[in-house]
């Protein structure tokens, strides 16, 4: 007989899921040097390859938001999982341009499946601030598993090839596609409560929330520079700076690893203690960790040494991930109980449809007709307007009802 998961084991086994989700991401980002060189592909196909896989990511992400209101998530979830690591494994397999932007398309409708429906169901076992420090817990699989695929991507790729870098990383997850099934699907509360099936009209309703739009939006120019960076990150190092691929992978294994468990977990607390306060809380710490972020990142990418770049740069990542769980948790927050998976939904689709999609491809077409570290000074802007949105946000906010 089947069983139901508890809560800590929900939490506990869709975190390790979402650390291999990430650790397959970003294997590219570290190798895209030697396999840029080896397809003899330039600087704008090469950003290309990163639109490709948010073109899986956010054209399929509002249709597994519509699933995960009705179907069984953890199927969706399995699916996912299995689709993102099959893509990985065969872009180790790519020997020409277009197969490549095939298979990233695949690893992106895998992991949009996953992305969309894994918070609903966090969201569905707790309730109150304990939703903020789930989420959060969640989300630290973000920068473990970014380090992980840094730091394995570039070991084997500087000990075997960039292929067998993608093999070996998405291998597991063939495997590890199989976890929840043994178990009940995670129940709907709100569902069980009787609550209305949402609707597309509902759900695209969504953006006409003020504080959901400003949330997102500002999500959008945060994932726009973010997006860019996880792309261009290494390259970056390797190519301006004369740092080889197992330098550049183990920098940014240990320094997405440090600054983003801390990063993460602190701005967790943070805004757990502050929403306690004031009800503009998660926003005030979205807001204020990335205005710090911009002057940072712009002189990252200005310093003339390679160490003086590395400092800089781990110090914006460790501000960035500040904002990582009160994010998510805003955009659960701000939408109607039943539209939760809808919710994430519409914001996969926003964010990547308006951002990351596009600032791969935008700073390598820049790189192309100037160079690479001119093209990144395009990320500190976009950060601003993040910054921006989301104090903004805060300020409407902190009329509302202070939360129990």
């Amino acid at each position: 007989m089947k069983r139901d998961l508890s809560p800590f084991w929900t939490l506990f086994i869709l975190t390790g899921l979402n650390l291999f989700n990430y650790l397959d991401r970003f294997v590219l980002s570290v190798v895209l040097s030697p396999l840029r060189q080896e397809l003899k592909i330039d600087y704008e196909q090469a950003g290309t390859v990163g639109t490709a896989f948010m073109l899986g990511y956010f054209i399929t992400a509002p249709f597994f938001g519509y699933l995960g209101d009705r179907a069984s998530r953890k199927w969706l979830i399995a699916g996912g999982i299995f689709v993102w690591s099959l893509g990985t494994v065969l872009t180790g397999f790519a020997h020409s341009y277009g197969e490549l932007l095939f298979y990233r398309v695949l690893v992106g409708v895998g992991e949009a499946s996953y992305a969309t429906i894994s918070p609903s169901i966090i969201a569905d076992k707790f309730a109150g601030t304990k939703r903020n420090t789930a989420l959060t817990i969640f989300y630290v699989a973000i920068p473990v598993g970014a380090a992980l695929g840094n730091f394995v991507g570039g070991q084997i790729a500087a000990h075997a090839s960039w292929r067998e870098a993608f093999i070996w990383a998405g291998a597991p997850g063939l495997l590890l596609a199989l976890v929840m099934l043994p178990f009940n699907d995670p129940k709907r509360v709100e569902a069980d409560a009787g609550a209305a099936k949402p609707g597309a009209r509902e759900m695209m309703g969504l953006l006409l929330t003020p504080a959901y739009a400003l949330v997102v939006l500002g999500y959008t120019a945060y994932t726009f520079a973010l997006g860019g960076f996880q792309h261009w990150g290494a390259t970056f190092l390797q190519e301006v700076h004369g740092l080889d691929v197992e330098y550049a992978g183990n920098f940014f294994g240990i320094s997405l690893a440090v600054s983003g468990l801390v990063g993460t977990g602190l701005g967790g607390i943070l805004a757990s203690a502050l929403q306690r306060r004031t009800p503009s809380g998660y926003a005030i710490v979205l807001g204020c960790s990335v205005a710090a972020a911009v002057p940072v990142a712009f002189a990252a990418f200005r310093a003339g040494t390679p160490g003086a770049a590395m400092a800089l740069l781990a110090t914006a990542m460790f501000l960035l991930f500040l904002s990582t769980g009160p994010t998510n948790t805003l955009i659960l927050e701000t939408a109607p109980a039943n539209l939760r998976a809808s919710a994430m939904a519409v914001s996969i689709f926003t964010i990547h449809l308006l951002g990351d999609l596009w600032s791969p491809k935008i700073i390598g077409r820049a790189a192309k007709t100037s160079s690479l570290d001119q093209a990144m000074m395009i990320l500190p802007v976009a950060l601003f307007i993040a910054a921006a949105l989301w104090l903004a946000l805060a300020m409407r906010m902190r009329r509302a009802k202070p939360q129990a």
